[in-house]
Formats: C-alpha cells, sequence, structure tokens
C-alpha cells in the first residue's frame, strides 16, 4: 500500500480521493503546515500531494512552502487550477515529480502516484548500494577497516559486474560467503536470485541431480522433474562452496558446464543455457589437490580467473571491536535485551584471543555474553570460558610453558611454530587421538586440525623438523 500525504485546506478532496484511488493507496490529509512538515519529516508518507488553492495562505507562502516539500527526500506532485498552472509548471522545472489539474483525473493522478513512488524507491536503493560501495570500513555485510580487509573490499568492488568466474580461498569461519554475497548485492545482479550450495553437504549420489537437476523416472525414487541449482539460480548467482570436496566424476560434470555454458537434467537430452554467474569457494589448497590428483587442473584453472583470499581473523585483530560492536547491537535486537557497550577490559580479552574459528567463534561468543551479562553492557566475566586469562590478564588458547625450545625468524613464526610442535606432540602422545590431544592442550579440536595441518603443509616446519631429529 502507497502511503499518499494530501496537503490541503479543502477536507472534501480527502474522502473523494480515499474512494477513487482504491486499496492500494492510503491518503492522509493534513490540512496545517505544521502537520505536514511532520508527516514528511517522520516519514509518514511515500507522496506528498500539495493543493496549491489556498484562502489563509499568500501565493508566495505556497510557493515557498513547495519549495521545502521539493527538497525532501518524499516526491512532491502539485495539484493547481488553471490560474496557477504556470506557477506549478515553475516548480516542477525546480524538482517537484508532476503536476495535476484540479480536479484531477483519477485514473491520471494514479499512475502518477505510482511512477513517483516507484522513482522514488529506486533513487533509495542506489543510495543505499553507493553508499555501500563508499563506506571504508564496510562492503556490503563485511565489516573491516584493516589493510588486509581493504584489498578484499577493492577486489569485490573490481568483480562485481563481470561475469568472470571468481574463487574465495579462505579459513572457515572467515566469511566466505559473505564476500560472495557482496560481489552478488553490489553488482547488477543484485535482483535476481542468489543461490548457496555447499558441496560437501551434498551426498555423492545425489550431488548430479541436486545440481542440474532431474527428470521424473530419471532414477529410483524420483515422483517428478525437479529443477536444479543452476536452473533456480536463473540469472542470479550461483555460489559453490566447498568445492574442493567434489568428487573426480562430478569435477568433469561440472567443467563441461563451464566450457559449453549450458547443461541437462538427469534423464534428459534438452540442453539448458547457463545464465547464472558463478563464484567458488573452499577452505581447502586447491593446488595441492591438483598436485595430489584429487582436483582436476583444468577445472581449477577455470574456476580460477579472479581469486579472492579471506583473511583469517587473526590477522586482521583490529578488526575485532568493530565486528564486535556490530554482533552486539545485532543480537541485543534480536534478544531483545538491552545492550549499549563492550567494556574495556573485556574487549581486551577478545582482541587478545587467537579465534582458530575466526568471525564465526566471535560471533557465537558474543552471542553467549549477551545473554549471560546482567546488565547493559558486556563484562569480562561474562564472555565465553574459550576465552582463559593468565596471571597477566592476557587472553591465550592453551600455549603455557616454552621450556627450552628456540625456534628462529620472526616472533610471530616462532610462536606460530611452536604451537604447531606441541599440537603435534599431543597427538602423538595420545596415540592418535585428536580429541584428547586437544583436549589436553585446552583448545578446540577445530584449532588442533588447523595446527596439524600447518605441520603438513609447512616445508619449512617440516625441514626442521627433520634438522631436531637428526641432532637428537
Amino acid at each position: 500500500m502507497i502511503r499518499i500525504g494530501l496537503f490541503s485546506e479543502d477536507r472534501t478532496l480527502h474522502p473523494l480521493l480515499s474512494s477513487a484511488l482504491g486499496k492500494e493507496f492510503n491518503v492522509l490529509l493534513e490540512s496545517d503546515g505544521e502537520g505536514m512538515d511532520t508527516l514528511v519529516s517522520t516519514g509518514g508518507c511515500d507522496v506528498m500531494v500539495l493543493d496549491l488553492s489556498s484562502h489563509r495562505e499568500s501565493l508566495q507562502e505556497r510557493i515557498d512552502r513547495s519549495r521545502l516539500l521539493i527538497a525532501s527526500n518524499v516526491p512532491a506532485i502539485l495539484m493547481a487550477d488553471d490560474a496557477l498552472r504556470s506557477t506549478a509548471f515553475e516548480l516542477v522545472r525546480t524538482g517537484a515529480f508532476g503536476y495535476c489539474r484540479r480536479p484531477p483525473s483519477v485514473r491520471d493522478l494514479k499512475t502518477m502516484l505510482t511512477r513517483a513512488y516507484e522513482t522514488s524507491a529506486l533513487k533509495q536503493q542506489l543510495h543505499t548500494v553507493q553508499k555501500r560501495v563508499e563506506d571504508p570500513g564496510s562492503c556490503d555485510q563485511i565489516l573491516g577497516s584493516s589493510a588486509s580487509m581493504q584489498r578484499v573490499f577493492q577486489l569485490v568492488r573490481s568483480v562485481t559486474n563481470l561475469n568472470a568466474s571468481v574463487l574465495i580461498t579462505g579459513e572457515s569461519g572467515t566469511g566466505k560467503e559473505l564476500v560472495a554475497r557482496a560481489i552478488h548485492n553490489l553488482g547488477t545482479r543484485s535482483t535476481k536470485p542468489f543461490v548457496a550450495v555447499s558441496c560437501g553437504a551434498i551426498p555423492e549420489t545425489l550431488i548430479e541431480a541436486e545440481l542440474f537437476g532431474h527428470e521424473k523416472g530419471a532414477f529410483t525414487g524420483t515422483v517428478g522433474a525437479r529443477e536444479g541449482y543452476f536452473e533456480q539460480a536463473g540469472d542470479g548467482t550461483l555460489f559453490l562452496d566447498e568445492i574442493g570436496d567434489l568428487s573426480l566424476y562430478t569435477q568433469v560434470k561440472l567443467l563441461r558446464v563451464l566450457q559449453q555454458m549450458e547443461f541437462s537434467r538427469l534423464g534428459s537430452s534438452r540442453l539448458i543455457p547457463l545464465r547464472a554467474r558463478l563464484i567458488f569457494a573452499t577452505h581447502q589448497d586447491l593446488s595441492k589437490l591438483v598436485a595430489e590428483g584429487k582436483f582436476r587442473q583444468d577445472l581449477y584453472y577455470r574456476i580460477n580467473v579472479m581469486r579472492i583470499e579471506s583473511p583469517p581473523l587473526q590477522d586482521r585483530m583490529e578488526d575485532i571491536p568493530l565486528i564486535a560492536r556490530h554482533f552486539l547491537h545485532h543480537y541485543a535486537q534480536i534478544f531483545e535485551k538491552p545492550m549499549d557497550a563492550i567494556e574495556p577490559e573485556a574487549m581486551e580479552m577478545l582482541q587478545g584471543y587467537s579465534w582458530p574459528g575466526n568471525v564465526r567463534e566471535l560471533e557465537n561468543v558474543l552471542q553467549r555474553a549477551i545473554i549471560l551479562a546482567p546488565g547493559r553492557s558486556v563484562r569480562a566475566e561474562d564472555l565465553s570460558l574459550n576465552l582463559q586469562v593468565d596471571e597477566d590478564g592476557a587472553a591465550f588458547d592453551g600455549v603455557v610453558d616454552i621450556g627450552d625450545y628456540q625456534p628462529a625468524g620472526s616472533f610471530e613464526r616462532q610462536l606460530r611454530d611452536y604451537k604447531i610442535k606441541l599440537a603435534v606432540a599431543a597427538v602423538r602422545e595420545n596415540n592418535g587421538n585428536k580429541t584428547l590431544a586437544a583436549r589436553s592442550l585446552c583448545i578446540s579440536r577445530a584449532y588442533l586440525h588447523r595446527l596439524i595441518r600447518l605441520a603438513e603443509t609447512d616445508p619449512a616446519f617440516a625441514e626442521q623438523q627433520l634438522r631436531e631429529s637428526a641432532t637428537a
């Protein structure tokens, strides 16, 4: 329903227009300037109709009031008799949306009101998109002022309107889907569907039917025909997450679709053009999978046209206050619990923690803290037990004693290498049981897996281990 503000001294106009315009429009009458100003300033109407006929105000006062209305964000339609027609046209030239005769033609007025409303809505959408693009601290729903995130924002904006494939890489929980959605929302396909698919969550026996669809009777158990994700995306965006989990057989099928730009449903020979823009994501090292023969090299080159690395939270700790406050206000509203701030000691704990689960873990910690907080601010004691604190008040993740270990390199590299060494030793001491190993180090199992992966993929660390073994 379109809300129409009617400013007129003629009170008979209100019931006449309300009846004639129908249920699509809600007409609100204001007969004094103060009421009109309140209606406009509070967003109480979508379009304003200003009747220039008046017995109480001079012509100049009516012109001034019209100009004030034109300066607002509410589109203005002027209603005037033939004597004021030239005045109305002059006001239209200075910014009013349109002019209609008094008494108006209902059909013409309906058309003008609808066009004014739609034009205003489009302008507002454009303003919102421009604000998202220009804001240096955010990109659509992604937050961050760090150098690494500014680089991500720059890459996102550079590919929004290109039809090239994009590969988003990064650890779990870093917001790869948010990056994909930003590419979609800031581009020309923003009004079209965004279909997100987790390839690792679909059984291998169903993945082909889920992606490409199937006809009735294509395989046992099919009741009717079904559109796949490629069709559902239409002219929008198809986001294939965890692309590294696809089997080699499915990779061949996907490669053919990307090469031919068409596909067919299971059980059908009819070719369907691929219209959707494809964005891929993975937390795995695809180049390593290619070297191991687990991922096709030709598919890797096909999807890796434009690559965006989503950095881990540990590499952009300066963004934590911004992200934490966003989650505070967001979940305080959802939980209907008034929250004003995060206390300095609590924020220091958040910035001192290593965040193995990245932004997803920070979001989870803030949700629990908001629920537990008795007052209007998050305190240090309200934070999750995951954030352990040593005697100096600094947060840590289970590393407690460096002993005689003497690594080389930068401080960050030394600290990382020692954590890896502790993780490897803990797994060995617990006979390969990673759950017990993580528990013995007081860290999450996901963080232990991350350290083990680093040990397996870092040649420098492996070389150091060999040197230590030879010396021992």
